[in-house]
């Protein structure tokens, strides 16, 4: 007997078309001020500080229609729907992000090399403009941005973007009261540093992502016990979890059922709801007959370090 759920899949996530909406709106008028005064007055940091305001906006454009797009039906050929789309989005974002981050420390190195004067007043105003516009924006995505690698994505690019304002304010505060004018451009290399190591992991998280890897929250181990918790359950194999969009998760798994096993449905529902506690909304589960259980040739061994399946028994010996 097999079972398919997914009682909460298609949620929708309250505010996220508003904050994109107004991320994009925000950080492109950011970018063309910063873009002019860093230009005007000579702050390769605040320019940095731009072009990574610009990726901000590529990114929250891609992610904007990611989500848009995941949240069409499934068709005829595209079964699962289009949630890959906002995966695609977390891959293309990571990579805006650490292009940005070698223009930036390229500039920075050139700079460091033939320092020129900074007009440091200008530059400071503009940098704080930065961190309110991005704290401001990434504030409008909630706390529920956490669940969904896409969403968290466009949140990584802002919160970023506000560290390294801050950094370009505090370098244009120092330098006229140290008179060093490399300051700049070791703070451009730094902020460009610092984004690049936002990209790498969020890169990382995006191609483990797409390769099906258990999503971040989902604790395998416990998704297992929780499956062989339930009553009447022998064994637990076949078990696979991976991420159908940034933020919902797919469960297909076999139970292998005792001779006291009671009634499959029951036992279905009772699945069901403890899967959705621990945030997997899409599963289909198959309910095997006592002694019955093929192993699977792609699961882990042992999953989480006890077999899958029972044992077969030694032929006797001639036969």
């Amino acid at each position: 007997m097999a079972f398919h759920s997914h009682p909460h899949e298609h949620r929708h996530r309250q505010g996220s078309p508003r904050a994109f909406f107004w991320g994009v709106l925000l950080n492109s008028g950011l970018s063309g001020l910063q873009l002019a005064i860093g230009i005007g007055f000579g702050s390769l940091a605040l320019i940095g500080d731009a072009i990574h305001n610009l990726g901000d906006v590529a990114g929250l454009l891609f992610g904007w229609g990611a989500e848009k797009l995941s949240a069409r039906p499934a068709t005829a050929r595209f079964t699962y729907g289009y949630g890959r789309s906002t995966q695609l989005a977390s891959l293309m974002n990571a990579a805006l992000i650490l292009m940005a981050a070698g223009v930036v420390i390229v500039e920075g190195v050139q700079r460091l090399l033939d320092p020129v004067p900074v007009v440091s007043g200008p530059v400071a105003w503009a940098a704080a403009a930065g961190i309110v516009v991005n704290l401001l924006s990434a504030r409008l995505f909630g706390g529920g941005h956490h669940h969904d690698l896409n969403r968290r994505a466009a949140v990584v690019h802002l919160l970023t973007d506000a560290a390294v304002s801050a950094a370009v304010l505090v370098s244009a505060l120092l330098m006229p009261l140290l008179g060093w004018p490399w300051l700049d451009a070791a703070t451009a290399i730094g902020v460009g540093l610092a984004v690049a190591w936002s990209g790498w992991e969020l890169l990382g998280e995006a191609l483990s992502a797409s390769l099906d890897a258990v999503p971040r929250g989902i604790d395998l181990a416990a998704v297992e016990a929780a499956l062989r918790s339930l009553p009447g359950v022998e064994n637990v194999h076949h078990l696979h979890v991976w991420g159908m969009s940034t933020s919902r998760t797919a469960l297909t798994a076999h139970l292998g059922r005792s001779s006291a096993g009671g009634d499959d449905a029951d036992l279905l529902q009772l699945a069901q709801q403890r899967l959705a506690d621990l945030g997997i909304t899409h599963s289909t589960l198959q309910i095997e007959a006592p002694g019955l259980c093929s192993q699977d040739p792609i699961s882990p061994p042992g999953g989480s370090g006890s077999p899958s399946c029972p044992a077969p028994e030694a032929a006797p010996p001639g036969a």
